[in-house]
């Protein structure tokens, strides 16, 4: 439910794009990560610092697209959201060594810590390419592909990585010790 409640905001702008075109989309994008704020902040009384990024930068990037009708500000979106996340994984383990990643999967997962740094280094990666990458199909390609693209080809990449690294990371999970 957490990644569907997530994903909300993109569903809405990849149908939003396919009935009325990329500016009508981009409002709603806009307007649905206002919602889900809304909604998180109305059941738990705090929002997750990445949705107030998210946030920003739709508002910045949307509003941009929507007040000078120009589309490059949105396709540039994704890029940004990617290398700040990225970023900040980079900065907090380098200069203030602390490992998001370990703080996010920590409690589920037990690892050895040169492997949380190489984890959390591979997200970095994996941010910073996935930011090329977007820019490479927003420019190269028409506004049709490109939102395909964001919406399956993100969601399929992140996917195919996260399955990846599960499967390089099991080779350090203990199994569980019978009862």
């Amino acid at each position: 439910m957490k990644v569907a409640f997530d994903l909300f905001p993109v569903v809405l702008f990849f149908v939003a794009f396919k009935l009325q075109g990329i500016y009508f989309a981009t409002a709603i994008a806009i307007a649905a990560t206002f919602l889900q704020i809304s909604w998180v902040w109305f059941r738990h009384r705090q929002v997750d610092r990445m949705l107030w990024v998210s946030l920003a930068v739709i508002t910045v990037f949307g509003g941009a697209t929507l007040i000078f009708h120009d589309e490059t500000f949105i396709k540039w979106k994704p890029s940004v959201l990617y290398w700040l996340f990225g970023g900040a994984l980079l900065v907090a383990q380098s200069l203030f060594r602390t490992n998001l990643i370990r703080g996010l999967m920590g409690r589920e997962i037990k690892l050895p810590e040169g492997v949380w740094n190489t984890v959390n280094l591979t997200w970095v990666a994996f941010f910073a390419l996935m930011g090329v990458l977007n820019l490479v199909v927003a420019y190269h390609f028409d506004t049709d592909t490109w939102v395909n693209f964001k919406v399956f080809g993100g969601i399929g990449l992140t996917l195919a990585f996260v399955l990846i690294q599960a499967f390089a990371l099991a080779r350090f999970m203990a199994p569980e010790e019978s009862k």
